[in-house]
């Protein structure tokens, strides 16, 4: 149980039976009167977000939320089915729930799901993914200039920044909470 005093960024309640996250807070104290805790909110089922302004002493059930490390195995559609690596149960998530992780997600990539009441509703990449670039320009010579980059084309489709020494077939490390590229890998 949390009370409005506990108000935090990223902190997980659930209200009206919906798990919301916290994505900004702020806490005001007036001349006179209570202390208000303004907080933007985004309900984790729909993406909903909103404003809402909290009086001290409110209380908050804390959201009933697992996370597991599963393992994506196959997109069927629009539906992406996850297998949990320690009972081998499978579950499905569609692909809002999956959202911009699909970008930098492939098939044997270990992450974590979050359920909210024993059903899956979103997940977590690791950091740092290796993918192969499929497509990219060659590199050109006079091409030196420090800093610059070119478009290359991932495995799973997404388009990164790459420095111009990389290659097609080559094995890059992408930040997934970025969605830049990071380093070479060594084969």
């Amino acid at each position: 149980m949390y009370e409005s005093s506990d108000l935090r960024k990223g902190l997980k309640i659930e209200i009206d039976g919906e798990p919301y996250v916290i994505v900004q807070f702020e806490f005001v104290k007036p001349g006179k009167g209570q202390a208000l805790y303004k907080c933007k909110l985004k309900n984790m089922l729909t993406g909903a977000q909103f404003d809402r302004t909290f009086r001290s002493g409110v209380k908050f059930n804390e959201a009933n939320l697992e996370e597991l490390e599963m393992e994506y195995l196959f997109s069927d559609g629009d539906r992406y089915c996850f297998m949990n690596t320690a009972t081998y149960d499978q579950d499905f998530l569609t692909r809002e729930q999956v959202g911009g992780s699909l970008n930098l997600l492939k098939e044997n990539t270990v992450c974590n799901v979050l359920f909210f009441e024993e059903r899956p509703i979103g997940i977590a990449l690791p950091n740092f993914v290796d993918l192969r670039i499929v497509q990219a320009d060659p590199w050109a010579k006079g091409d030196t200039a420090a800093g610059s980059t070119k478009s290359a084309t991932l495995e799973t489709g997404y388009v990164v920044q790459v420095p111009h020494f990389i290659e097609e077939g080559e094995l890059v490390r992408i930040d997934t909470r970025t969605g830049e590229y990071v380093e070479r890998v060594k084969e």
